[in-house]
């Protein structure tokens, strides 16, 4: 694929999320919680003493229901949240009006502002995004990668499979992607402290938790 085709597939990406969450991010606290399982389970998972001095960064943060919990347990980490969706940060501006830690909201695809990074961060989280970003979901994780700090962990949970071929029609006209494509990648990278895969609704799908360790 020549490098032009891959910048125009990353812009047309964009410009499909953007579209897509101008309807969704009215609606999206009202109704994600029916399905986006998993996601106070995760934070939960990760393993930082509660009063670091932790750099957290999560890539995709839409209306910042995760960023609120990573405040909630660690109440002195410096909070960066990242999404393309304009719409979804307004929202989540509005959310984090509480908080009493230092955060800052990026409206943008990940990777284009690495000095935000530097010299590294202590946890990179990705909850229910990677799924949405295709085809360029390999690079995110391999960014991941390149951002934290030695011994910093990438902490992911979102959609894993489904045996019904029809809920992954379904699912992927709303831009996801669901054959547990994300595990083999992560673990290649990382030292994987913890995984799980889990039903929902009696098995039509199975989202997972993914815990893995940067090795310093």
């Amino acid at each position: 694929m020549s490098e032009l085709n891959t910048v125009q597939k990353k812009a047309d990406q964009h410009q499909r999320m953007q579209r897509y969450y101008i309807m969704q991010s009215k609606i999206y606290d009202l109704t994600r919680w029916t399905f986006l399982f998993g996601r106070k389970g995760i934070v939960r998972k990760i393993p930082l003493d509660r009063n670091a001095n932790a750099r957290i960064v999560e890539v995709g943060c839409g209306t910042g229901f995760n960023l609120q919990l990573l405040a909630n347990r660690f109440p002195k980490a410096h909070l960066t949240g990242i999404d393309v969706s304009n719409d979804m940060l307004n929202i989540a501006r509005k959310n984090l009006r509480s908080v009493g830690n230092e955060y800052e909201l990026h409206a943008a695809p990940y990777a284009t502002n690495q000095e935000l990074f530097e010299p590294g961060v202590d946890v990179i989280l990705f909850s229910y995004s990677l799924t949405m970003i295709n085809p360029q979901w390999e690079e995110l994780i391999e960014q991941a990668y390149r951002d934290l700090k030695p011994g910093g962990y990438v902490a992911v949970a979102d959609f894993y499979n489904s045996r019904f071929q029809w809920f992954k029609n379904h699912m992927g006209n709303h831009h996801v992607r669901m054959d547990s494509h994300l595990n083999p990648k992560l673990k290649t990278l990382f030292h994987t402290e913890f995984e799980q895969a889990n039903n929902a609704y009696g098995g039509v799908w199975q989202y997972f938790y993914y815990l893995g360790q940067k090795k310093a």
